[in-house]
């Protein structure tokens, strides 16, 4: 491994106050939160449960990422803003990610990448997003202490108009 750190930078003082830049911080992350996030997750077991739903057709010897990592690598993507499965490649090796998923930093493979995502993404069948529709209403009405007799959903149809030449736009009759 090259040592990738510089010597430090020095900046003109301020207000008598002596700023320095640093690139020697180490492995560093700004999802911190994805950590409680993870613990949530297992206490529930949602991914787990999720995952039985989808058949994995994989060779066991030849696998890399379990289903249920690929499901919370996604999942914890999503709730920290990362919507696009391609931001998984630059997540794949971030600290705060790879905790937890259960993973050292700096050890091992990385986290499931962008194409991986995709391919799961697009796995099941629709026998297998019934079950798991089923799942997440099970899950859903598990968090009740009892559960709801009647679950509303709220499905905001209002058309949002589409200004320039956005991607996809042509989904949108503005």
């Amino acid at each position: 491994m090259t040592d990738d750190t510089a010597n430090p930078f020095r900046f003109p003082a301020v207000r008598s106050r002596k700023v320095t830049a640093a690139f020697d911080g180490g492995r560093l992350t700004s999802d911190g939160g994805v950590l409680l996030l993870a613990q949530a997750e297992r206490a529930m077991g949602i991914c787990r449960r999720l995952a039985a739903c989808i058949a994995d057709p994989r060779d066991p010897g030849r696998v890399i990422h379990a289903l249920p990592d690929i499901l919370r690598a996604r999942v914890f993507a999503i709730a920290c803003g990362y919507e696009d499965a391609d931001d998984l490649d630059a997540l794949r090796d971030d600290p705060g990610f790879r905790l937890a998923l259960g993973k050292l930093p700096g050890s091992g493979a990385g986290l499931a990448s962008q194409p991986t995502m995709s391919r799961w993404e697009n796995a099941p069948t629709t026998r297998e997003l019934a079950k798991l529709m089923a799942a997440m209403i099970d899950i859903y009405c598990a968090s009740y202490p009892t559960s709801p007799a009647a679950v509303t959903l709220d499905i905001d149809d209002t058309c949002d108009v589409v200004h320039g030449y956005q991607q996809l736009s042509f989904w949108n009759g503005h």
